[in-house]
């Protein structure tokens, strides 16, 4: 059996408007406010706030606007277009904090909104550690990089839905075993915001996402109706970037083909093998194990572990906020701080953590620009050869389970206990011998993320994170 390579992209005809420079005083387009307006009403919140007696204040003006369409067998389902826009206001008195928003952008709605978080502030209990951040890590506006986040795509609803219905037919014409599908999307997607505090801070951005996706179902003659489900996608700031929608549908259709005559297996102890777009979970976990939230209300595995080996010696992680068009770009984090390059582990130890100004505050350390998440992550092994890509992955896996679908939430970040159920391959002397299913995978995080042997040069980014196939060296698989 033939396993399908992930990640395969193919060269796209998809129009894409190019990104555009608007004057300030002029909405960008698509957009029904401009940057100038934005910037009017934050800085009327701002003067309103310190006409209260507000100790310092922030405020972010922004609208989002898009096209979804989705069609099913053939036939269009639904058209939706949404538009939105809020303008937040946070309030401190002292070290007392209050925030409250509105979707009324009238003078009047403005006020009401900062007296509402100017009196949430005077009855909020009193916290050390709340406030803006400080002077010296806010971004100045001279350092607000152009990443080139924002590439509108003016794609009308009939032709979105030619396109989801030529991805759709694209995995029918697969095979004849693709006999049902859960359906085929478009979606447009484009924001904008200005953001401003009484500390100084002064910016803001447009940006884009737009998508591709197919869910097709293959069955089998002659297994008591055995069906399988698979899906893919592509997701792209910049539409001339996505996968041709034929080049989706085939493959997505491939992978539900790959898993028809999926078995049980029994229980057992064996190697892993994660498929790169589920490494990025093991990746987004360890995250979420260093995040300051967790840090400081002390709900990590990872306590104290700056310094410490958490990886093999081989394992780097990279963070880069300035990768142009990337998912996780950002020329400042959401409180306006500084931010940069990093290594956050370097040969297996934790160099740095994931804080915002409060949480940083609460550790007694200094924020590192990460308030609203990381920035673009990268996971490598010193190990990896231009040429370890999936199959080779398989060799090393040697025998043991090739994971391609995870199911359910079992994550405990207090302990690192994991428990997922999965669906994959068993591979038999570095090939794929049968697909399985109805398995669940279990371990704890600690010993897996220092059980990782191997990491493919088969990189595959999942949202703002990229990494290749990881094999574990070994977990608990509980079948029949």
């Amino acid at each position: 059996m033939t396993k399908p390579r992930p990640g395969r992209r193919a060269a796209t005809a998809i129009p894409s408007a190019p990104a555009t420079a608007e004057p300030p005083d002029r909405p960008q387009a698509g957009f029904s406010y401009s940057r100038a307006f934005f910037e009017e009403i934050v800085d009327h919140a701002l003067a309103h706030a310190r006409r209260l007696g507000a100790t310092d204040a922030g405020a972010e003006a922004s609208e989002g606007c898009g096209l979804s369409v989705s069609v099913r067998k053939g036939e269009l389902e639904t058209v939706e277009r949404n538009r939105d826009k809020s303008l937040g206001i946070t309030v401190y008195v002292g070290h007392r904090r209050g925030n409250a928003s509105t979707s009324d952008f009238s003078e009047a709605a403005v006020e009401r909104t900062v007296q509402a978080a100017y009196d949430i502030a005077r009855f909020t209990a009193e916290d050390p550690a709340a406030g803006l951040p400080d002077e010296a890590d806010i971004a100045p506006p001279d350092t607000h990089r152009d990443l080139q986040l924002f590439h509108p795509w003016t794609v009308t609803s009939e032709e979105a839905a030619r396109l989801a219905l030529a991805c759709e037919a694209a995995a029918f014409a697969t095979h004849r075993r693709i006999t049902n599908s859960e359906g085929a999307g478009v979606s447009a997607q484009q924001s904008h915001f200005f953001s401003a505090h009484t500390r100084g801070f002064r910016g803001g951005y447009a940006s884009s996402r737009h998508s591709i996706s197919v869910a097709p179902i293959a069955s089998l003659p002659g297994r008591s109706g055995e069906m399988q489900r698979d899906s893919w996608y592509s997701s792209m700031r910049n539409a001339q970037a996505l996968a041709s929608p034929e080049a989706v549908g085939r493959y997505a259709a491939e992978r539900a083909l790959s898993r028809l005559g999926s078995r049980k297996i029994s229980t057992r102890e064996c190697p892993v093998l994660f498929e790169s777009p589920l490494a990025a979970g093991l990746l987004g976990a360890y995250v979420q194990a260093t995040s300051g939230g967790a840090l400081y209300r002390r709900s990590s595995f990872l306590l104290e572990s700056l310094g410490t080996q958490v990886f093999p010696d081989h394992i780097d992680i990279e963070e880069d906020p300035f990768i142009i068009g990337g998912k996780g770009s950002s020329p400042f984090d959401q409180e306006g701080v500084r931010v940069a390059p990093r290594r956050v582990v370097d040969g297996g130890r934790v160099e740095g953590y994931f804080l915002s100004t409060y949480s940083a505050r609460k550790l007694g350390m200094k924020t590192t620009g990460n308030s609203g998440g990381s920035h673009n992550l990268a996971l490598t092994s010193r190990r990896t050869r231009p040429q370890d890509d999936l199959q080779a992955m398989l060799q090393k896996l040697g025998t043991g389970l090739f994971v391609i679908e995870l199911m359910g939430q079992g994550v405990n970040y207090v302990t690192g206990d994991y428990s997922r159920g999965a669906s994959g391959f068993w591979v038999e002397n570095g090939q794929i011998a049968y697909p399985v299913h109805e398995i669940t995978i279990a371990g704890n995080l600690r010993q897996m993320f220092q059980g990782i042997e191997a990491v493919g040069a088969d990189a595959y980014t999942y949202g703002a994170k990229t990494v290749g196939s990881v094999l574990v060296n070994r977990m608990k698989v509980a079948g029949s």
